[in-house]
């Protein structure tokens, strides 16, 4: 029988990131399973448009702040379910790359990940991330389908 003990969770900060890890609670609480709630700040080359590099890292500090923020705000708004470890963690590089990653160096049991994040244009580049990672995971990926 399957029981994951480690699950990660990948979150853009959307609506639908938020239903998987909704679901993720829901599986970590049958299971004792702790959650790896990871965002991931994309490698968008900002110096390819001809930003100064001290702008460039200014902003990725910044984002890592926000993001270290928006995750806690995630866990606390859902944390309502028991006694559940969640460990927020943030990479920096191509979305479903970094996703791959923290599976592997985590050894992780279950990838519960939304069918597609963000509105608008990102919403299919998010879901091309969700369709890489489902190719390319070594362990089961659960697919919470978008509202």
């Amino acid at each position: 029988m399957f029981q994951p003990r480690k699950i990660l969770v990948p979150t853009d900060f959307s609506k639908d990131s938020d239903a998987a890890f909704r679901m993720a609670l829901s599986i970590a609480a049958t299971y004792q399973a702790r959650i790896f709630l990871l965002h991931v700040i994309s490698k968008q080359s900002l110096a390819d448009y001809c930003l100064d590099q001290n702008l460039v890292d200014r902003f990725l500090n910044e984002s890592i702040v926000f993001s270290n923020e928006k995750l806690q705000e995630v866990i606390d708004k859902n944390q309502q379910r028991g006694n559940i470890k969640v460990i927020p963690d943030i990479r920096n590089g191509q979305p479903h790359e970094e996703i791959l990653k923290e599976a592997f160096d985590r050894k992780i049991d279950l990838i519960v990940i939304a069918s597609h994040g963000k509105t608008g244009l990102q919403k299919y580049f998010i879901g091309s991330v969700t369709e890489k990672v489902m190719k390319e995971a070594k362990c089961p990926v659960l697919l919470i389908r978008s509202q």
